[in-house]
């Protein structure tokens, strides 16, 4: 920027309203510009000068005294009597120092945002992003503070369980004002064949009256139609813990659990010839399912009726055909008389149900932890903190805006809807909202942050090199892309790590994090000390919030259609005894037709990518069209493109494809 050090300066403003159709206000606009010895009076746009869409108005501007250095251009919107008070979006404003000789370039502030009369002042600044140490104006720095004391008093911390993140304090998606809210637009659902079992209480009959539904809801649904054709059969549960719409429990095991009554030689016939359980478990094939974090969790009441949900232990064994089978399912976690460990040569029913009941808690697992917990809560997490103590000049506010900014509205409305009185928790799932507050502690308790880190979680699991891991593959691919890609801007910015430890609104920033999400205990970094800590811990947000996401949100009603697959409750406790269950018996275990239903109608909305939605590390914003950042986005987008390419080309040759990690279809941010 060149120095503007003489008085009485002139200068021309040019004012650009963004082109969407809304964009424009009937408000009259006053600005003035603020430079480093001085400012200009306010000015407003003369009375026929309107804000319309697409629109670029111009007006002179001129210092009274010393002006110094131009720092920022002030607007504030004023409602004008008689007129609707409309929200006005603008794009930027343009400065230009009018003075004798050749003309000079504008200033360029960028705005792109909503303004509101009765937001006050809005200051936007030129010049490129960075970190606190390196402005050079005090009035800079103070912009960075005000901007912050802003946004604290706006955006506040609210609890919504004991012991789980924190949340944003707002009741409703009107209080996060334009800015902070979006319009998801989505094709319609079609709940067709449905919505006429709404008020059906019963139980289902039969298998041939769930084939029936099937046939008509999930005909054109490939993936669900081979989960109806292989949900009975082991190699196949063994494939959804590592490829289903919950592909984060499964764990390697050298030692079992003490509490899950298993022997050596209970287990031998399920094993390869010659080897022993010991064996195995030296040579890590043996994989563990533990949902012990459901152990006594409250059951809900649906239609008037006692639910059950279990607790189980699963074993599983890496065959030498390379799948991944179940060997030993124990249903409650303290072992006894009436707590067998149904085994593969046990009665075909005994074994079906006792794989129906992981399945089971598998849901409620998945649905709580894996998805609302890890995605959903977490976003939100990071959006406030971000919001709270990175100011919009911090690099990392920028690029971790698109990928958390949606959060908020997302999980306001989860609250008001799915997870409270009424919604589908409450009246169709066995972890109601007495379980509810009880389960996401519990997770919350259990979560480390190497879980939340692909590379370590796969590895520490022990499903880095499984064959037909799909998503382990795929996830770690990603990942490094993404690692790359952050690694590089965060180049742009910290000269060296001694940057990052001087970095206070970084530091306080993570402050705020570990303040507000999880226990001491979690792994979580207490502070940021090096490139590479910050690196991985931003790649681990945008992961999370981005590809995460997408593996455990858009995949839940492939696998949930055909619904014994994966019921939401079962409707009778767990056997306590082998060979009480008859094949009749199975269909009594499944939860009602209406709230079976009814959880098929929401996964069905939730599936569904809306029509509008950002893919991974696409970005509106126009600070990531400044030269470098251009750079730094076509360099993973291309990176991105290729692993699409070869995840296409890999799926076109398997019998069952795996596509929700294929970047081209994952969303920017949780978006549903």
């Amino acid at each position: 920027m060149a120095d503007m050090m003489a008085s009485c300066q002139e200068f021309e403003v040019s004012v650009h309203t963004s082109p969407g159709l809304t964009c424009g206000t009937f408000s009259r606009l006053w600005l003035n510009l603020i430079g480093s010895q001085g400012e200009t009076p306010p000015i407003s746009l003369s009375e026929g000068e309107h804000l319309l869409p697409g629109s670029s108005r111009a007006v002179r501007v001129r210092s009274s005294g010393h002006f110094g250095r131009l720092l920022l251009v002030r607007l504030r919107l004023e409602a004008r009597t008689g007129f609707p008070d409309l929200n006005w979006h603008c794009s930027r404003v343009e400065v230009r120092m009018l003075a004798d000789g050749p003309e000079t370039d504008p200033e360029v502030f960028l705005c792109d945002r909503w303004l509101r009369p009765a937001e006050g002042d809005v200051e936007l600044r030129s010049g490129k992003l960075c970190l606190l140490n390196d402005e050079t104006e005090e009035k800079l720095k103070q912009q960075r503070l005000r901007q912050l004391q802003h946004q604290q008093k706006l955006i506040r911390w609210r609890k919504f369980v004991d012991g789980a993140p924190q949340c944003v304090d707002m009741s409703s998606v009107s209080e996060l004002g334009p800015n902070l809210s979006y319009t998801n637009t989505s094709p319609p659902a079609n709940l067709h064949y449905l919505n006429g079992f709404a008020g059906r209480e019963e139980a289902w009959e039969s298998f041939t009256k769930l084939e029936t539904v099937f046939a008509h809801s999930g005909h054109q649904n490939n993936i669900a139609k081979f989960v109806k054709d292989h949900w009975m059969e082991d190699w196949y549960f063994g494939y959804q813990c590592l490829n289903g719409c919950n592909p984060l429990l499964l764990r390697r095991t050298r030692r079992l659990p003490p509490n899950l009554s298993v022997t050596s030689d209970m287990l031998r016939p399920f094993l390869s010839a010659g080897s022993s359980l010991e064996q195995e478990l030296q040579k890590g094939t043996i994989y563990l399912l533990d949902y012990e974090v459901l152990d006594g969790v409250p059951a809900n009441v649906v239609n008037g009726k006692q639910t059950y949900i279990s607790a189980p232990l699963c074993l599983l064994h890496l065959n030498l055909q390379g799948q991944l089978v179940p060997i030993a399912i124990q249903l409650q976690q303290t072992p006894g008389p009436h707590n067998p460990v149904f085994l593969p040569s046990d009665p075909g029913c005994d074994w079906l149900l006792a794989k129906m009941w992981v399945h089971s808690a598998d849901f409620q697992c998945h649905q709580l932890a894996s998805h609302y917990l890890r995605t959903h809560m977490l976003g939100e997490l990071c959006c406030v903190a971000t919001l709270r103590q990175l100011p919009e000049p911090h690099p990392l506010h920028q690029l971790l805006m698109p990928h958390v900014r949606t959060c908020l509205q997302i999980n306001l409305r989860a609250r008001a809807s799915l997870l409270a009185a009424g919604g589908v928790f409450d009246k169709a799932i066995g972890c109601g909202l007495d379980a509810l507050p009880v389960l996401l502690s519990r997770a919350s308790e259990r979560i480390c942050y190497g879980s939340l880190c692909v590379p370590d979680d796969l590895m520490e699991r022990g499903v880095d090199t499984l064959p037909q891991s799909y998503y382990a593959q795929d996830a770690r691919r990603i990942w490094d892309a993404l690692h790359r890609f952050v690694i590089s801007w965060v180049d742009l910015y910290y000269r060296g790590d001694d940057a990052v430890q001087q970095d206070s609104e970084l530091q306080h920033w993570l402050t705020e994090l570990n303040t507000h999400s999880f226990n001491n205990s979690s792994g979580f970094p207490p502070s940021l000390r090096t490139k590479a800590e910050v690196s991985k811990f931003v790649t681990m947000i945008i992961f999370t919030c981005s590809a995460l996401h997408a593996a455990v949100n858009f995949s839940q009603l492939d696998f949930a259609l055909w619904i014994p697959n994966c019921p939401a409750f079962m409707s009778r406790p767990p056997p306590q005894v082998k060979g009480s269950v008859k094949e009749d018996d199975i269909m009594s275990f499944l939860p009602d037709v209406n709230s079976s239903v009814r959880v098929l109608m929401v996964l069905t909305v939730l599936s569904l990518p809306a029509v509008n939605f950002v893919p991974l590390c696409h970005y509106k914003e126009a600070v990531f069209r400044d030269g470098a950042h251009r750079r730094l986005v076509a360099q993973v987008q291309a990176e991105l493109k290729a692993i699409s390419d070869d995840i296409i080309e890999r799926n076109s040759q398997l019998e069952l494809p795996y596509p929700y990690l294929c970047p081209g279809r994952i969303e920017n941010s949780v978006a549903i």
